[in-house]
């Protein structure tokens, strides 16, 4: 007989007062006897996020230090003294969003408590004689976190993920902004924002309510209501591409982060993306630790965590590992991701999830700071003071299924940011352990049909150019196939033996790839680009497309005929006209003498055997260059092109003309066209690629060509 299932544990009910005073200041009150002790908190809505045009300085964290430094009631040591007689302890702390003061006591202090807070809170003086000292003590503050890896990382993840939000900024500040701050700039600060209606008090313990409420409301008699704008934040755009930053640091170990991220607390998702947190990374039975620290041994600490203030948060996995493990690390954690959006996850995991979920809110509420703390949260984010409540209830709400779904949709590629601290010096030797070159470094191998391969590593982007280039354009023409480069470049891509042309287009663009064709004055090519997943791929178009052309005649036949019509438009166009009789009358009889395009008569003579031979003579070993650079692996390219083009033939490398012959004086050609304008081109023979002149020529064509040239501001 199965049992009846165990009634759902609840959260108590709790009597809790709450009133708005006439000068807007909120008193949160909730009567706990259960011991004779209080939490007293001031809470003034204000952190480090509404800090306007100080973002950055630490406003609100030099404020908290100095509002127990006196006021025009008390000193520094008659707060510290009213309250440790009283036998309470006071305390402070700042967030993004808040700063909060408060005290605990036993419950005939409350009284003192609640006055000490609110005379901190309405009348402080920020004495200028402890305001310098106080900076002191802070720097010493910056100095502890530079010196904290823990910290350090955190920065590093925030400043990562929010890079328009102000959580980007630490809530201390940025030393060199807090350096610039005066006293004044405090003073202005705290008149600004610690107004009654930008506060609220709560006051949780063994305590009378209508005491507290007429103690504050008197304490707070002669501060008035004032005009209170709120701060404008500036919301984090969408995040629209992977982000990823390595540093290294004084430490012993790597910490690792991954984040991604989620919507705001009051979002309907939240409650399942925390489970999704607690089953993989909270407890050492959870996934991540059982898996990728117990039995993999890859991590020393895993743990996750889902961050929702009252903006968009983050859903973070993070671990500490020793440096060489970090990739296999990373790989571990995204492969437990994976496996939850592919597979789900138990029910038993989400049902254990749940339960620690309302155990850890219980524990929260055992102590009075603990309640008071939890409803002023609830009361700052929501306005609801039984959010918790409410929250725990969606909590037991969901689903396996809504576990998956939240990490289908928020834990993506796209909005993934991924930091870690690293040992000095162990970023090079991992990169020397993934053969990751020098930028500037080419590498030259020659395979064993003559074929010269070159290859850059560079893993700034996952993208690859590559291509193969051999020597031909007008230095292999002559004036009977003048334009047949030009003719096979079109031609080229229109089909192989396996691809018609669709399919050699589609096959590259259908991965974000593309495919091309280059001939000039000295070469004809065929390049090719894809993201670095698919580089083989890239490679055996290339290899297809080079060694295996059909040429198909339909396609010839209507490239050509383009090609012609383009030769007829530009004999209408005075600058082409102008060119064309430039270069036949600088190189004489040398093939720069000729256009690219060809002439009509050369190019209606090229038959598609022509175009077949032109290719089977160039396209070979001996006389190419295959060159790959982007985030590739050299020594995985090399084997990529011996498997590709292992059956190029080799050939042979052509020989150069002759070298033009020597100009004679000045020489002036004209034509006469029937259009409104007139070209005039003047030209000088260069030099070659050689040559010790080429970087003067180089500078003077620099200098001769924008809208400051001579040429620009003498003639134009």
């Amino acid at each position: 007989m199965t049992p009846d299932p165990k009634p759902p544990l609840n959260l108590p009910d709790n009597e809790t007062r709450h009133v708005t005073l006439p000068n807007g200041l909120t008193v949160i009150v909730r009567e706990d006897n259960s011991s004779p002790v209080a939490s007293v908190q001031g809470w003034t809505m204000v952190g480090s996020v509404h800090e306007d045009g100080w973002l950055g300085a630490g406003l609100s964290h030099i404020l908290e230090h100095m509002l127990f430094k006196g006021t025009t009631r008390r000193s520094g040591n008659e707060i510290a003294q009213s309250i440790q007689d009283a036998g309470g302890y006071i305390n402070a702390y700042t967030s993004f969003e808040r700063t909060v003061y408060w005290v605990d006591t036993p419950s005939s202090g409350v009284s003192t408590a609640i006055d000490v807070l609110a005379d901190v809170l309405t009348d402080a003086t920020l004495p200028e004689d402890e305001y310098e000292s106080e900076q002191e003590v802070i720097r010493r503050e910056f100095a502890m976190g530079f010196d904290d890896p823990d910290r350090m990382h955190s920065e590093l993840l925030f400043r990562t993920v929010f890079q328009n939000h102000p959580y980007g900024q630490p809530v201390i500040g940025h030393l060199d902004i807090f350096n610039q701050l005066e006293r004044q700039d405090v003073l202005e600060y705290y008149r600004r924002h610690y107004v009654p209606n930008n506060q609220f008090f709560v006051v949780v313990g063994d305590v009378n309510a209508d005491e507290v409420i007429a103690q504050l409301e008197e304490a707070y008699a002669k501060f008035p209501r004032r005009p209170y704008p709120r701060p404008q934040v500036p919301a984090e755009q969408e995040q629209l591409g992977r982000r990823e930053v390595h540093e290294e640091f004084h430490t012993e170990l790597t910490k690792l982060s991954m984040a991604w991220r989620v919507p705001d607390l009051t979002h309907p998702d939240v409650p399942a993306l925390d489970v999704l947190a607690a089953i993989l990374g909270q407890g050492r039975s959870a996934r991540l630790y059982r898996s990728i620290r117990d039995e993999q041994h890859l991590v020393t600490s895993i743990g996750a965590y889902c961050y929702t203030p009252s903006d968009a948060g983050i859903f973070c996995i993070s671990a500490d590992m020793e440096p060489a493990k970090r990739a296999e690390a990373r790989a571990a954690i995204a492969a437990a991701v994976a496996e939850i959006q592919r597979d789900g996850v138990g029910e038993g995991e989400v049902d254990k999830a749940k339960k620690m979920s309302l155990a850890g809110s219980l524990y929260d509420l055992t102590t009075m700071r603990g309640q008071a703390s939890d409803l002023g949260s609830n009361w700052m984010a929501t306005r609801n003071l039984d959010f918790t409540k409410n929250y725990l209830e969606m909590v037991q709400g969901v689903t396996a299924d809504a576990v998956q779904q939240v990490a289908k949709r928020y834990l993506k590629d796209q909005s993934l940011t991924v930091v870690s601290l690293n040992p000095k010096g162990s970023l090079a030797p991992e990169g020397a352990n993934r053969k990751v070159h020098r930028r500037d470094r080419i590498q030259r191998h020659q395979l064993p049909n003559g074929l010269t391969v070159l290859v850059r590593e560079d893993h700034r982007l996952p993208l690859v150019s590559g291509g193969m280039v051999f020597r031909a354009g007008l230095l292999a023409e002559t004036e009977q196939s003048n334009g047949i480069n030009s003719l096979l470049g079109r031609t080229i891509l229109k089909g192989t033996a396996s691809r018609d042309s669709e399919e050699i287009a589609e096959s590259l663009e259908s991965v974000g790839g593309s495919i091309g064709t280059m001939s000039g004055n000295n070469s004809f090519g065929v390049s090719f680009g894809t993201m670095s997943p698919d580089t083989s791929l890239g490679m055996e178009v290339l290899a297809d497309v080079l060694q295996r052309p059909a040429f198909p005649e339909r396609e010839f036949l209507r490239e050509r005929e383009a090609q012609l019509l383009a030769i007829r438009q530009d004999a209408t166009r005075p600058m082409s006209v102008a060119s064309k009789l430039m270069r036949k009358h600088l190189f004489g009889e040398h093939p720069y003498q000729w256009p690219a395009s060809g002439s009509e008569a050369s190019v209606s003579g090229i038959s598609q055997a022509d175009l077949a031979g032109f290719h089977a003579a160039h396209a070979t070993a001996a006389n190419g260059v295959l060159a790959v650079f982007g985030d590739v692996d050299s020594d995985e390219v090399v084997a990529l092109a011996e498997e590709q083009f292992a059956a190029l033939p080799e050939g042979e490398t052509p020989s150069p003309p002759a070298a033009p012959s020597e100009l004679v004086g000045e020489l002036v050609i004209s034509e006469e066209l029937d259009k409104e304008q007139a070209v005039v081109l003047v030209g000088f023979r260069n030099a070659d690629i050689y040559s010790e002149d080429r970087p003067a020529l180089d500078l003077i064509d620099e200098a001769c060509s924008d809208l400051a040239s001579r040429l620009f501001l003498r003639i134009r």
